[in-house]
């Protein structure tokens, strides 16, 4: 049986529009039922998650209670609250479905720091939307008395841009593994992980958002997994998207993956990433294999029926 990290997507928190408490709730159930389904197979998992809709409407309640007495939280601690908020009801939901299948077992959401350097090219060039959108001249005003990086987003109106590094290494990797190894699941690095730079000795916050993806790949490696799963709203990634000839790929090597990027046919932000971090968990170890697909054929991938798999 493997180890195997599991990295999810907005859709396992989140359909539509719905995004209530118990809207997210009812889906955290129905994402618990995928997982503990491979459990049930005998593999031992850490889970991960994106948190850009959550991490989003924290910022946007702050804005909208901001006053002289209620200060606004910066970035990185939105992040950690938005750790805690999902990483409740991922636990919560897979807790019970753990009960419900007649399984012992503990999960333990983990608020996981993710060092990145101060010196990443990416803190130069700001780039990753967050929050409210927001009319161009309020969204200077706020450039200038909060030195925030703004920009016009797809003809929806000015956000916020911060930066987005790479991810170095996990703080807490040694109690990741120390869970996992005593046969706890645990719930990490949750919307990419909290940004810190080590300064000295000690670690400081910095406004920033790490791609899930790629944060996805530094726990597998924290944690010794020979498998990572990134899931995401589609079956399959796919070339030529979108068009007469679109096909899903299947089981791809790295040179083919690689091939594929450098002819653009993976949307930035989206896909891209996705295929960026598997082709890196595979080529750091060969007997590595990473599996892109939906939430819903989780179980069904691991045979290799569905689901694009990626080995060296």
């Amino acid at each position: 049986m493997a180890k195997i990290v599991i990295a999810l997507g907005g859709n396992a928190l989140q359909t539509g529009n719905a995004f209530t408490a118990d809207d997210q709730k009812k889906v955290a159930r129905r994402t618990a039922k995928q997982i503990v389904g491979l459990v049930l197979l005998g593999h031992e998992l850490a889970i991960t998650h994106g948190n850009g809709p959550q991490v989003g409407d924290i910022m946007l309640g702050e804005e909208a209670s901001a006053s002289p007495t209620n200060a606004i939280m910066p970035l990185e601690t939105n992040v950690a609250m938005s750790q805690g908020q999902i990483g409740y009801w991922l636990q919560q939901a897979i807790d019970n479905e753990l009960r419900a299948q007649g399984i012992k077992k503990d999960v333990a959401t983990v608020v996981t720091q993710v060092v990145v350097l101060k010196n990443d090219p990416a803190f130069k060039k700001p780039s990753k939307p967050v929050g409210e959108f927001y009319t161009e001249a309020k969204a200077k005003k706020l450039a200038q008395t909060r030195g925030w990086t703004v920009q016009e987003d797809a003809g929806r109106g000015w956000r916020r841009v911060v930066p987005s590094p790479r991810p170095v290494k996990i703080v807490e990797d040694s109690v990741l593994t120390t869970l996992i190894t005593q046969g706890i699941m645990p719930i990490a690095v949750g919307g990419g992980g909290v940004p810190v730079f080590e300064k000295g000795s000690d670690l400081v916050g910095i406004d920033a958002v790490i791609d899930k993806d790629f944060a996805a790949t530094r726990l597998a490696e924290a944690v010794g997994a020979s498998i990572l799963m990134l899931l995401t709203d589609v079956d399959h990634a796919v070339i030529n998207f979108k068009k007469a000839d679109e096909t899903p790929i299947t089981r791809a090597t790295i040179a083919e993956m690689e091939t594929y990027v450098g002819q653009n046919q993976f949307a930035p932000g989206s896909m891209l990433p996705k295929v960026q971090a598997a082709i890196d968990f595979v080529k750091n170890n060969k007997q590595n294999l990473a599996i892109i697909t939906s939430l819903d054929k989780a179980v069904e991938s691991l045979s290799g029926k569905v689901g694009t798999v990626i080995t060296a």
